[in-house]
């Protein structure tokens, strides 16, 4: 379940506090310590094809779209 979906649910529970609370146990997404989840784009927060070097911290598609304001240039 995404991040999105999660707190979607809460407009409609927000009237039962129980099972409100009872949702958010146990639908919450996991606090990660390592590995590719734990890893976000600045930009648009995709988890996926990160570029850390430099400490950009920005997926592939946001690279390419911020490269020459960045600095960086095309070879070919």
């Amino acid at each position: 379940m995404t991040t999105s979906d999660y707190r979607k649910m809460f407009t409609q529970l927000d009237a039962k506090p129980v099972k409100k609370a009872k949702y958010i146990k146990h639908n919450q997404p996991k606090k990660r310590s390592c590995g590719i989840g734990l890893r976000k784009c600045k930009n648009c927060g995709r988890n996926g094809a990160q570029i850390n070097k430099y400490t950009l911290h920005l997926c592939r598609l946001c690279f390419r779209e911020m490269a020459l304001g960045l600095g960086f240039k095309k070879f070919s």
